[in-house]
């Protein structure tokens, strides 16, 4: 835009950035809150695998 100064146009993709960081780190923080409750479902399934 040529209205924004260069600092808003800093500051708005360092919030960008930001916005994005957060959200990865909730979908990973998610994902292994699920493979925890999958590890505790699939206990028989790791004991057959062992073997192989």
């Amino acid at each position: 835009m040529p209205q924004m100064s260069p600092l808003n146009w800093l500051t708005f993709n360092i919030i960008f950035f930001n916005l994005f960081y957060i959200l990865l780190n909730f979908i990973n923080y998610y994902s292994m809150i699920y493979k925890m409750k999958q590890s505790l479902n699939n206990k028989n399934y790791y004991k057959l695998n062992w073997k192989w």
